[in-house]
């Protein structure tokens, strides 16, 4: 396969040539009562030659809200492109999704698996087939992504430090919030790196739940991402934000000091000053009130939505070193 988007591509041995659209069906393997279990990717081509871009979502089955961005890219027909490739890749982890669950029915988390093996545990297949099908035609990606066991991200882009050109793209598809994250060996991101692929993370919303204004951020987006790569049909507006992605350089989990119940104040996204109420945790039977406060100004980034935590939980994600776009 090649990078050259002139030519025909070919995905798990279907060609797709310029100016044809089509649907291929990944099938690694059957669920245990022998149900077929097909992964769509759906694959929209310009009959002018640009780059090829891969939107992807449910790489872990529970991360609905990204799931639902690239749902929106379909319907709305963002994904039809004025020139090159996009790919589209709904629902990467069939299997967790169905079950409603983050991780492979094998019990492993497929983000810790790539690059995968052709003869490995079923999710190190899954992250082989990947890697070697897919990506190698790809030049820029979009992995969509919530926050798990009931934490609920801001809407933010992921990116390493010190690459100038996934900078630019992180500036262009302006969430809210901007995070310098290390790749994590292992990972789907790490992976595309090491095959050149361009790959931002969209972390936003919380696991099985679907969130308006989180799809809007990344359906808004990826839309200034394809205008800036010339490849945004003209009758898809792009939506400018009004301020520019905040960078956070380094944040800190506050973490509960008691178990109990936790009464959230609702600061998701906000800028809080030192010692801003954050949650009061409670018992049950109404014996005691513990205050959870901002340790230091910052972006409150991740706020656990759950109603019950344990000692030593981590509750909020706030920013302790914010820097500027330039």
């Amino acid at each position: 396969m090649t990078k050259n988007p002139q030519k025909q591509i070919t995905i798990l041995g279907e060609a797709i040539l310029p100016g044809e659209s089509k649907t291929i069906y990944m099938e690694i393997a059957k669920l245990h009562n022998t149900t077929k279990l097909k992964i769509p990717i759906i694959v929209q081509r310009s009959k002018i030659e640009g780059p090829v871009v891969l939107f992807s979502a449910g790489i872990h089955g529970d991360e609905i809200n990204g799931v639902e961005i690239v749902r929106q890219l379909i319907a709305k027909k963002i994904n039809k492109p004025k020139t090159g490739t996009i790919i589209c890749i709904p629902i990467i982890n069939m299997f967790g999704f169905v079950n409603r669950s983050r991780e492979f029915p094998d019990g492993r988390d497929l983000n810790r698996v790539f690059p995968g093996s052709k003869k490995g545990s079923l999710a190190s297949r899954f992250a082989f087939h990947i890697l070697t099908e897919i990506m190698p035609i790809v030049n820029y990606a979009v992995d969509f992504h919530s926050g798990g066991a009931s934490r609920f991200n801001a809407s933010q882009i992921r990116l390493v430090q010190n690459d100038a050109e996934l900078k630019v793209l992180a500036d262009v598809f302006n969430a809210p919030f901007t995070l310098y994250s290390k790749n994590i060996a292992g990972s789907f991101r790490n992976s595309s790196e090491k095959l050149k692929v361009k790959m931002l993370l969209f972390e936003g919303g919380k696991s099985l739940d679907i969130n308006i204004s989180i799809a809007d951020d990344g359906v808004n987006g990826a839309k200034r991402l394809l205008s800036h790569l010339n490849m945004l049909d003209p009758k898809h507006s792009t939506k400018e934000q009004n301020s520019s992605s905040i960078y956070i350089e380094k944040s800190r989990w506050i973490r509960a000091k008691s178990s109990g119940l936790l009464h959230d104040c609702n600061t998701i996204g906000s800028y809080v000053k030192k010692g801003t109420l954050l949650a009061t945790i409670t018992d049950p039977f109404g014996k005691f009130e513990q205050k959870v406060k901002a340790p230091n100004d910052g972006y409150i980034i991740n706020a656990n939505h759950s109603p019950i935590v344990y000692q030593g939980d981590a509750i909020y994600h706030i920013s302790n070193l914010i820097s500027n776009k330039e």
